[in-house]
């Protein structure tokens, strides 16, 4: 083909004979644009098309500027002006890397004078093209071994971003959306002047700080969010990554609008899903360079949440929302031909299709924030609750800011519930059901919903599981069931099986006292440690409720906790007892330092 590629661009030209061993045919082939993806770069080739026994076959022109193709020992003609044509139609563009938008836009145009195609590799879904992909990649900086998959979905969120300013990382939860995320900044590292930014449920910032920490140390973090936060735009400009929340960032758009971010990433990105939400309308102004939104169910309503989630992704390349629900209403043939634009750009997998690249059991940490009204109810309490009872003030102190981290409507109402299990709902403070917990909690169960997942909660105050089920109204259908001290232990098992048997999602919200060892609960696959326990063994019983023999998926562990609590502590004094071997004694002793440090940790503390 290089040889051939010298001859005259066109027949119309030839004044001598046809190379050697090549004769040309007198039969002028129709042109066609195909576009194709060759190692990353989108490509558009100038074509022949010939039709044999109602089979086509393209044949590709040795350049852009060439009317006739190669065919065997056949040179055939194309229309002489298909060159012309065909430059015309790219519209200055490279046909070596064209952008995803410009392919796209060729592909819808019905105007264009030549036919345009695309080849199966060029419209494989991001599941599919990445499969293929290297399964390890060297990112320097970066204090983590990725799954195999997980390697996978960052080069190939690499390579997508070369040709398209955005994508959606729609993973399911439990697959490491956060770490591709924090790999990826790696790669293209984002400098102080243009940072990227993190938009994200209050409950996730301190999720995000810690894992940025933990694997990216060398990005620098600003968290923007409350009182103490810039008033200037030079004062986001300071750090690598910024983190801010959705309400955080509608209040202050005027600063995050006044320079382009190298990268705006939205996690839980249903939050934007609306487009006449204030939510939507201010993050889609913000001048960008790339834009990810995250979240494992792409389409909960309409398909009006893909088009918000694409259109921030990629501006335009749905069109305006007016001519998006004009040519696409609600049906499986419209979702059908949706599909076949934003697959390409979408990155979808769950558990169940890498299962084979992770280990048995999936153990996430998830540190929340303290809200400021519960930064101020939690130290009101612990300071009431050392005055009213000064002998056995700190031990009963812990207890009570373990139910403000569990909920702060929760009070101790029995003197011999010394654990506080049987712990009543009182709504008198006027705070708010939904909490950073709660409203993180709430989450992880609407996308196990959605994706009809079983969950199990472990809570130790029986009250929550009727807290959670007040807060989940409005998510979609599941079955609901609660095992705790008040429940007949001969109406366990029953619980369990209807649970179990249950076609369709379910939540189980159990007392790890009561339920922590010898029921099998393998229809499960995702489990919640809502409330942290001084005892690493009956956590470690609970959690294997669902991860035990029988269990043939993946199971993912939760473990929700305040930073600057009890919780806090709890957690490091269960480490410790673990570091020790001391899991094997179903023992939840607390010493004298335990309490001590418990009292003196502050959140919001300066």
């Amino acid at each position: 083909m290089l040889e051939l590629s010298k001859w005259p661009t066109s027949f119309r030209d030839l004044s001598i004979s046809p190379p050697n061993g090549y004769r040309i045919s007198d039969r002028i082939l129709d042109a066609e644009v195909q576009i194709d993806r060759v190692d990353g770069n989108i490509n558009a080739r100038l074509v022949g098309v010939r039709t044999i026994k109602g089979r086509r076959r393209l044949l590709e022109a040795p350049s852009r500027k060439h009317a006739w193709v190669k065919d065997g020992d056949a040179l055939r003609p194309l229309p002489a002006d298909a060159p012309d044509i065909f430059n015309a139609m790219l519209g200055g563009s490279d046909p070596e890397n064209l952008e995803f938008t410009t392919a796209i836009y060729l592909l819808r145009d019905e105007t264009g004078i030549l036919p345009v195609s695309a080849t199966e590799r060029f419209q494989a879904s991001g599941t599919e093209a990445a499969a293929p992909l290297p399964d390890r990649v060297d990112i320097p900086g970066l204090q983590a071994t990725l799954y195999p998959y997980q390697a996978k979905g960052v080069e190939w969120m690499r390579r997508t971003l070369k040709n398209a300013c955005g994508l959606i990382l729609a993973d399911e939860m439990g697959l490491g959306k956060t770490l591709q995320i924090i790999a990826l900044l790696l790669m293209d590292k984002p400098p102080e002047s243009a940072p990227a930014l993190v938009v994200c449920p209050t409950s996730l910032i301190a999720n995000w700080v810690r894992e940025i920490g933990q694997f990216a140390p060398y990005l620098s973090v600003h968290v923007h969010r409350g009182p103490a936060r810039t008033g200037i735009f030079r004062g986001l400009q300071q750090s690598n990554v910024v983190i801010t929340t959705y309400d955080t960032l509608v209040n202050d758009i005027t600063l995050f609008s006044a320079f382009e971010w190298s990268w705006v990433i939205c996690d839980e990105a249903q939050a934007i899903k609306n487009p006449d939400s204030n939510r939507r309308k201010a993050i889609s102004s913000i001048p960008r360079r790339k834009a990810i939104p995250m979240t494992g169910t792409p389409v909960e309503n309409t398909l009006l949440d893909l088009w918000s989630l694409t259109d921030f992704a990629i501006p335009g390349l749905l069109g305006t929302r007016r001519e998006f629900e004009t040519d696409h209403p609600d049906s499986l043939e419209a979702a059908a031909e949706l599909g076949r634009i934003t697959d390409p750009v979408i990155l979808k997998r769950r558990v169940s299709d890498v299962a084979d690249d992770l280990p048995e059991r999936i153990d996430i940490d998830l540190p929340l924030d303290l809200d400021q009204r519960l930064v101020d109810h939690y130290r009101a309490v612990r300071e009431e609750t050392l005055e009213r009872y000064p002998v056995a003030g700190a031990l009963v102190a812990t207890l009570q800011l373990q139910l403000v981290c569990a909920h702060p409507w929760l009070r101790q109402t029995r003197v011999d519930d010394i654990d506080g299990e049987y712990a009543q709902v009182d709504r008198s403070s006027g705070l708010s059901l939904m909490t950073p917990k709660m409203e993180r909690t709430i989450e992880i169960l609407h996308e196990a919903f959605e994706t009809g997942k079983k969950v199990i909660v472990f809570a130790l105050f029986n009250r929550l599981g009727d807290l959670l089920r007040e807060a989940a109204k409005g998510l979609p259908e599941a079955y609901w069931g609660a095992i705790n001290g008040s429940t007949d232990q001969a109406d366990r098992q029953t619980i369990i099986d209807e649970f179990c048997a249950h076609d369709g999602p379910g939540c189980l919200v159990l007392n790890p006292k009561a339920a922590g060892a010898g029921l099998n609960i393998t229809a499960a696959t995702i489990v919640i440690h809502y409330t942290p326990i001084w005892n690493p063994a009956l956590e470690a019983q609970a959690s294997a409720r669902a991860h035990r023999r029988g269990q043939t998926l993946p199971v993912t562990v939760y473990r929700l906790f305040y930073e600057d609590t009890v919780e806090r502590v709890m957690l490091d004094r269960s480490a410790w007892k673990q570091e020790l071997g001391n899991e094997t004694m179903p023992l939840a002793t607390r010493d004298r330092e335990d309490i001590d440090r418990a009292l003196a940790i502050q959140p919001g503390k300066p």
